[in-house]
């Protein structure tokens, strides 16, 4: 075998490398969004007086709209778990968490947990979904 021979096995091989541990990592990252909006919506339809009681006071929103919440929150991360509609879930994760910040920006709330989980839900899906990194391919050194 000739030298660049070897190079090129050892590239193809490091390349297998990288790619496998990717999906792991990023359904890691995944779990993050899906684990915190799923506690988020229990949270709501339990109606935790905690829970009742910042919404409706701290955030201004109407306890009626709890429930309509939640649902709207179990079926954007369902969406976004579900690996043939992972990528309709993260925009609409991306919009419910848009939302957050919003909401917590208004009141001059702390909105990081917010914009993390939206962070997490994007880095989760580029690294477990291949259409994501061909369409949005990081730059390689030549």
């Amino acid at each position: 075998m000739t030298t660049s021979t070897l190079a090129a096995e050892s590239t193809v091989s490091e390349t297998k490398a990288t790619k496998r541990w990717m999906p792991i990592v990023g359904w890691v990252l995944s779990a993050l969004p899906i684990f915190g909006m799923v506690l988020s919506a229990s949270m709501k339809l339990m109606h935790k007086p905690d829970m009742v009681t910042m919404f409706t006071g701290k955030f201004g929103w109407p306890e009626n709209d709890l429930v309509l919440l939640a649902i709207l929150e179990l079926t954007c991360i369902a969406l976004y778990a579900i690996p043939q509609t992972a990528i309709l879930g993260a925009v609409l994760v991306t919009g419910y968490l848009g939302g957050a910040v919003a909401t917590h920006l208004r009141i001059a709330d702390n909105f990081t947990p917010a914009l993390v989980l939206g962070i997490c839900a994007w880095a989760g899906l580029y690294l477990r979904e291949p259409r994501i990194r061909a369409l949005l391919p990081l730059r390689q050194n030549a």
